[in-house]
């Protein structure tokens, strides 16, 4: 008997997440899943992050344990308002071998047409991860055509770089130098390298 975890979620506190669960609960007995755990948001936007959403935490921990067999909720919009939270959401399950099911949308992963349906969240996971990486390249090399410097920002400056020879001058040891001037190791190291 598979383990079910019903999900639920609405974004004000004036709705009520009871007919989700009611319906969720029909289905479950429907296929003879055993619900194990009932985990709610209660006036929660989708749009929040997991540590702001403890039923959905839970729930992803549970996912991660692998506790669950199951993933039930309403609508897949219930688990997350951002694709790019749900596709993360959904490769997760699917690597701890769980299902997913959502009763508005019809998706059943627990069925041939459902791990169709989590192929393609999957393949959407990876088009959505490539887009973003090649939205951040064209991004940094318009910086550098319009050759601006990359990186953090340094904080060596003429004044660092003058006290840093001094100190090494006195003989002071490489970490003495960087504790005493509140910059890194290798820092220091590059410094006294160039000069």
């Amino acid at each position: 008997m598979k383990r079910a975890v019903i999900y639920a979620r609405v974004s004000t506190s004036s709705q009520t997440e009871e007919n989700q669960v009611l319906q969720l609960r029909e289905t479950a007995k429907r296929f003879g899943w055993n619900i194990i755990a009932e985990l709610r948001d209660h006036g929660i936007s989708g749009t929040k992050n997991e540590n702001d959403r403890p039923g959905f935490l839970k729930l992803w921990n549970m996912v991660r344990q692998r506790k669950v067999d199951v993933v039930m909720v309403w609508g897949i919009d219930r688990l997350s308002r951002s694709l790019t939270d749900l596709l993360r959401f959904v490769s997760e399950i699917q690597s701890c071998s769980c299902d997913l099911f959502s009763l508005s949308q019809n998706i059943d992963t627990t069925t041939p047409s459902g791990k169709l349906c989590f192929s393609v969240f999957g393949a959407l996971a990876e088009y959505e991860s490539s887009l973003r990486r090649d939205r951040i390249m064209a991004g940094l090399e318009r910086a550098k055509a319009e050759g601006k410097k990359l990186g953090r920002p340094s904080c060596i400056n003429d004044a660092v770089v003058t006290s840093v020879r001094l100190l090494r001058e006195k003989g002071l040891s490489v970490h003495n130098i960087a504790k005493q001037l509140r910059i890194g190791v290798g820092t220091t190291q590059k410094i006294l390298t160039a000069a």
